[in-house]
């Protein structure tokens, strides 16, 4: 008999992740799609189902062989229900069904959970978590997400929202506006887009000479990326910005912490990509604000599947939910 396999997917605004993985969660074939949301996100899933179909062909293995399908969608959800509460960036209605859809279009079982959760399960299943079940996973991307593990599962809470770390306030006077529409949340200072906000503030007002503050004078513009390489090289005003950002997602950490006592945090996404230059000083902070029994016992790590992580979320959680 053939071995079963299982269908992970990590839905984005942008692209959309699939993978065959086996029960073991080793990824056996992944590929992508383009996400095309327009019309309100209509033809999402029949194109997901139309690319199942011919991979499934293409490596030769049939639909039964599939145990079911994992889905990591960008928004809350009701995991019971199947339905996602409501995305930002691909268009779906409120309250879209998207577990049963997917699973009409497929004629397999389908799961669903909020991106970050799924992620944070892959880092549990495979990677910088692996072998914990107590732990919290962090994303640094655009935004700031977060998953919260206990028991060796997902946290939901009573609408599918929690492990929202990137909207704990952390400035709770005169901070950024969030896209959640509140001010001085940790993502208006921790994820790429709030370390260049961070950097304009302070471009303006360091008055010594700085080679991040040349590119901004030849370029008209800095990212993420430019501030923790002149960080990692010694520049004085990057490691202004990189000590800022630190402070306020050591604050949030250590607040996140202080109330589970995880094993591990694991920081992810496009600015964990900075690696020791962001960690080191996360870590001073964290140890800062964190009580002194969480501090000793809760290490901050940095993820280690990146892509991966999505689609081997996804898989787990159809291998343990269905």
């Amino acid at each position: 008999m053939a071995e079963k396999w299982i269908i992970g997917i990590d839905l984005g605004g942008t692209t959309t992740k699939l993978a065959f993985v086996n029960e073991a969660g080793d990824i056996l074939h992944r590929w992508e799609i383009p996400t095309v949301t327009a019309n309100q996100g209509e033809a999402i899933l029949p194109n997901i189902a139309k690319s199942i179909e011919d991979e499934l062909a293409r490596v030769k293995r049939e639909k039964k062989d599939i145990t079911g399908i994992g889905l990591g969608v960008p928004g809350p959800v009701d995991m019971e229900a199947g339905v996602i509460y409501e995305t930002v960036n691909i268009g779906w209605a409120q309250h879209y069904p998207a577990a049963g859809t997917l699973q009409k279009w497929t004629g397999l079982k389908v799961v669903i959970d909020n991106d970050a959760n799924v992620a944070a399960l892959g880092e549990m299943w495979k990677g910088a978590g692996k072998g914990s079940g107590e732990m919290v996973f962090v994303t640094l991307g655009t935004g700031v997400g977060g998953g919260i593990i206990t028991g060796g599962d997902i946290v939901h809470g009573v609408k599918g929202a929690a492990g929202e770390i990137g909207h704990i306030t952390v400035i709770p006077e005169g901070g950024a506006k969030c896209n959640c529409g509140k001010t001085g949340c940790l993502e208006t200072v921790a994820s790429a887009t709030g370390v260049v906000r961070t950097a304009m503030a302070k471009l303006a007002a360091f008055s010594s000479a700085s080679p991040l503050k040349d590119l901004y004078a030849q370029s008209g513009s800095v990212t993420a990326k430019d501030v923790f390489d002149f960080a990692k090289a010694g520049d004085a005003l990057s490691c202004e910005i990189v000590d800022e950002t630190a402070k306020y997602l050591g604050l949030a950490l250590a607040s996140v912490a202080n109330t589970l006592n995880p094993e591990k945090i694991v920081l992810g996404g496009g600015v964990s990509k900075a690696g020791e230059t962001l960690l080191n000083p996360v870590r001073a902070y964290f140890l800062k604000y964190a009580f002194n029994t969480v501090g000793k016992s809760t290490k901050l790590e940095l993820a280690t599947l990146g892509n991966d992580a999505g689609v081997l979320g996804a898989a787990w959680l159809a291998l343990n939910k269905i």
